[in-house]
């Protein structure tokens, strides 16, 4: 069988450097350089300090469990695995810029299959704290939803799924509502969902607890 010069195989083989490098000349090109990355080696011990209790994040042996076991997983950018991946590597931008632990629904599922009992959930609440002080988030509504939610749980000591929905819509897609009158409708109708707040029992002391929450720590920051 013929090669694209003209020459068998096996002359091919025999073929001195001289000749190899005038058959095909585009071998001698450099290789283009590998880009390299900016490593943050401290961003594990970081990640971990700053989640609640002990996030265990260390004891990932990468078997990816958590995206397998994740109803959301489709729409990530990374998977937990792969993010938690990308910590270990110190990868801070691209960590905090990955949309996972905003679209994490914190339904725990990962947390109850992780084999090494990873404090996953907790560890997504981390990053999204970490991604809006360093402003590296890229979907801009997503901290204002949340920032949304805190404000009504501090209001009414719950959420309030109809006045969430609707002012984030309001402000963020007005032209989208329309469409969710329906799904909004069938909610009403089966009580899934409550047009008016109703506030726990006790709100006064929750925001009392808040309250001293936040000088806590506004005096460790």
């Amino acid at each position: 069988m013929l090669s694209h010069s003209g020459r068998t195989r096996l002359e091919c083989f025999f073929l001195k450097k001289e000749d190899a490098m005038e058959i095909a000349p585009e071998s001698q090109a450099p290789p283009s350089p590998i880009p390299k990355l900016i490593e943050d080696l401290t961003l594990l011990d970081e990640v971990s300090s700053r989640t609640a209790g002990v996030s265990r994040l260390e004891m990932c042996i990468q078997c990816g469990t958590c995206g397998g076991s994740c109803p959301s997983a489709a729409d990530m950018d990374h998977t937990p695995r792969m993010l938690f991946a990308m910590i270990r590597a110190g990868m801070r931008k691209d960590a905090l810029m990955s949309n996972t632990p905003w679209i994490c629904v914190s339904c725990y599922h990962c947390v109850v299959r992780c084999p090494q009992n990873v404090h996953i959930a907790d560890v997504m609440y981390t990053l999204k704290g970490m991604a809006i002080e360093a402003k590296l988030y890229r979907d801009s509504t997503a901290p204002d939803f949340s920032q949304t939610f805190v404000d009504m749980v501090e209001e009414y000591g719950r959420s309030f799924e109809f006045g969430l929905a609707t002012r984030h819509y309001l402000k963020h897609f007005p032209l989208r509502l329309p469409s969710m009158a329906p799904m909004g409708f069938g909610m009403l109708t089966r009580q899934r969902m409550s047009m008016t707040p109703r506030r726990i029992k006790g709100i006064d002391q929750l925001k009392t607890i808040l309250k001293k929450a936040k000088e806590v720590e506004a005096v460790h920051e």
